[in-house]
């Protein structure tokens, strides 16, 4: 038996509250059975500090070998503690979390990124960890904006759920080897990332100026490249109540954007997901890829470091730098666990400076451990310092998207993912596509907006 936090697509009301979701959840256990592991509120304890906790890994598969590689660590450190790691990948986490709060059986400890957080807090699944934090060596050691940002994703109490592990950004890759034998400028503005797309295709010979995302994950790159275009600031309006989503301008620039597939990319795009996406880009017939920090490595490893850059989104017809905010990635202790300390201690150890580096120069991404940031690698891997760069230095605007929606996760993905699909292939307008999403978007702010009164 499962219970949605959402709506359906008929219009159905949300749960008004998360204490009522609470209930809820908390009585549905019961009638499916629930053995007291993790289901409907429990409220689990601190434990020893000892023993056993298991770990559920939110990109499974992709950071495998560097989370076993700290739990290795930690388990050296802390002898007295086992960590079972559970990979899971990210396509399927949030469900897997979802229907583990229902029926019964969460981990200790995994990770909570912001875009599903609130989804999370609001079903009661997650400790604070305000106070564990204030007493930890780890205060006032993690990048403060972070914080903030998972503060902010929590649903609106002002309470942090989440403890950061590191902040992703969007990067376009680029094959430096093939721009300079196409005699290409850097792809530094949007007009030149078209020229680029378009002069680097060679259908015959299988080479393509560009790769774009169809399947898992593609709302959020779509996102990112209307809001780059159009040059608007704001994901909602002046009154805060509705969504520039569907803007003219961001439907314009819909357009263009889907136009490339098939024109100018693979057409097995339409399905795929991060991994293909990069696993496609590093096959080496491919001019330029969006993605994020974390595929850095991937692609040092196909290519090495002389053959591609990672530079900061491509700068508008006005001049600026606008891109939409990635999510802030984190480790969470669920409310249900039984040893609670413990898996606090998982958590300090993974954020400490060294564990926190480490962890971060194998994903490319920007350490939430400020001494970590500073460790020489950061300089060295130059999409991480460019990004870095970008968000400091005033070029950037970011369009801070509604993490904080308990909807958010599963309208931005799931649920609006096939319609991507039918735009990319024709078989529906941008207009008509954003125009939805748009009405999903403002309802479900109005509903937040009646909760917080």
């Amino acid at each position: 038996m499962k219970i949605s936090i959402r709506r359906s697509s008929r219009g159905g009301r949300r749960i008004a509250t998360a204490a009522a979701v609470s209930v809820v959840l908390a009585l549905t256990a019961t009638a499916c059975g629930d053995d007291g592991s993790g289901a409907g509120g429990d409220e689990g304890a601190e434990g020893s500090g000892k023993g056993k906790i298991v770990f559920w890994d939110n990109n499974g598969g992709v950071r495998t070998d560097i989370w076993k590689e700290i739990i290795a660590d930690f388990e050296k450190a802390n002898p007295d503690i086992d960590v079972e790691y559970v990979g899971i990948a990210a396509t399927e986490y949030q469900s897997k979390v979802d229907n583990s709060i229902q029926a019964g059986g969460l981990p200790d400890v995994g990770g909570v990124g912001a875009a599903m957080l609130a989804g999370f807090a609001a079903q009661n699944a997650l400790d604070p960890l305000d106070d564990r934090l204030g007493k930890s060596s780890l205060n006032g050691k993690l990048n403060e904006d972070m914080v903030k940002s998972l503060k902010a994703a929590g649903g609106g109490d002002d309470k942090l759920y989440s403890i950061p592990t590191s902040a992703n950004n969007g990067v376009l890759y680029y094959r430096t080897d093939l721009f300079e034998k196409a005699g290409l400028d850097e792809p530094t503005t949007w007009d030149k990332f078209y020229e680029a797309a378009d002069k680097l295709t060679n259908k015959d010979k299988n080479e393509f100026g560009y790769t774009i995302r169809g399947g898992a994950g593609s709302i959020a790159q779509a996102l990112d490249a209307m809001y780059g275009q159009s040059g608007i600031t704001s994901f909602w309006d002046s009154s805060g109540d509705k969504t520039t989503v569907n803007d003219p301008k961001n439907v314009e620039a819909l357009e263009k954007y889907v136009g490339l597939y098939k024109k100018v990319t693979p057409a097995a795009d339409l399905n795929n997901d991060f991994t293909k996406m990069v696993s496609q880009f590093d096959s080496g017939t491919i001019g330029m890829l969006n993605h994020n920090l974390g595929s850095y490595q991937d692609h040092v490893k196909a290519f090495g470091t002389d053959k591609f850059r990672g530079i900061p989104q491509p700068i508008g017809a006005g001049g600026k730098r606008v891109q939409v905010s990635n999510p802030v990635d984190g480790l969470g202790v669920f409310k249900s666990s039984k040893n609670k300390d413990a898996a606090w201690k998982f958590i300090e150890f993974a954020t400490t400076q060294a564990s926190n580096s480490k962890f971060n120069e194998s994903a490319g991404q920007v350490p939430a451990n400020t001494d970590a940031a500073k460790d020489a690698w950061v300089s060295k891997a130059e999409p991480t310092k460019l990004a870095a760069d970008a968000l400091s230095d005033g070029s950037t605007t970011i369009v801070q998207l509604p993490y904080y929606l308990p909807d958010w996760n599963n309208l931005s993905k799931a649920d609006n993912e096939p319609a991507f699909q039918k735009v990319m292939n024709g078989s529906m307008s941008a207009k008509d596509f954003l125009d939805t999403f748009a009405d999903q978007l403002n309802e479900a702010q109005a509903e937040w907006n009646e909760q917080k009164q």
